[in-house]
């Protein structure tokens, strides 16, 4: 294939390995979120596992998994076996967990089990962007009207019918 830009063979092997840090921006939205949960103390907020059991296999840190739950919300990822395969091949995920890859299990778990605390994280992100002045004083109304939709008369119903 001549006169094309050729990259390398997939066997190359380099002297000196890229570093992970590298390929994610200064302005990207992950570094964001790594200070933010860096900052929470997640035992006060209500997460489960925060101090490590003292036998048994070790388990994730709840600040990792805290980590992909909001990259998933941030890249409207809500599945847990998408979260795990972004894990493995997104460098901007392994660059928030430190190429840690949990399973889709222990995501969905994580998840269930610390509703509560997630809810806490999101209070504690709204206060911030209001100390941060990130918030205008737009005003937002939700209306509450019913309409009746526009079908034929068979297929309408209605509680009268």
């Amino acid at each position: 294939m001549k006169r094309f830009i050729e990259g390398q063979t997939r066997e190359q092997v380099t002297l000196l390995p890229e570093c992970l840090d590298d390929f994610v921006g200064a302005d990207n939205p992950v570094r964001i979120v790594d200070a933010f949960v860096e900052e929470l103390d997640l035992l006060s907020l209500g997460f489960e596992g925060s101090t490590p059991a003292a036998t048994g296999r070790p388990g994730y840190h709840p600040a990792v998994l805290l980590k992909v739950y909001i990259y998933g919300y941030l890249n409207r990822i809500q599945s847990s076996r998408r979260l795990e395969r972004e894990a493995q091949r997104n460098v901007e995920l392994m660059w928030l967990t430190g190429r840690l890859v949990p399973d889709f299990k222990t995501i969905a778990d994580f998840r269930r089990d610390n509703g509560s605390g997630i809810r806490n994280v999101c209070r504690r992100f709204v206060v911030l962007c209001r100390d941060l002045k990130l918030f205008s004083q737009a005003l937002v109304a939700i209306d509450g009207s019913k309409f009746k939709a526009v079908n034929t008369r068979d297929k309408n119903f209605s509680i009268g019918k």
